[in-house]
């Protein structure tokens, strides 16, 4: 979910940052002087979101693998319950008769 969100992120930033480079008052439609410096600026924060998500959704992926393999082994793997030996009362020499 959160790697997804980082290419869609990815992507409508990278869309940004060219459409604002080449003409700043599109994406800043709302500004009565827009800069490009100001597309660089806003590129880069998202940029840096970006990544952050890809690396919060990989993190969070390995972490969902490692539980699930620890799952999984504690199914297979036999418990170690301590097995009942019955007992056995000791045998009494006895004497030969005569």
């Amino acid at each position: 979910m959160l790697i997804t969100a980082a290419f869609h992120t990815g992507i409508w930033t990278l869309l940004f940052f060219i459409v604002g480079m080449i003409k700043p008052k599109w994406p800043l439609f709302f500004l009565k002087k827009p800069d490009r410096f100001l597309v660089l600026i806003i590129s880069t924060v998202l940029f840096m979101v970006s990544a952050t998500l890809y690396g919060e959704g990989n993190r969070q992926r390995a972490l969902e693998e490692k539980a699930s393999k620890e799952t999984v082994s504690k199914i297979l793997e036999p418990s170690s319950a301590p097995v009942p030996v019955p007992d056995v009362p000791e045998a009494k020499p006895t004497a030969p008769k005569n």
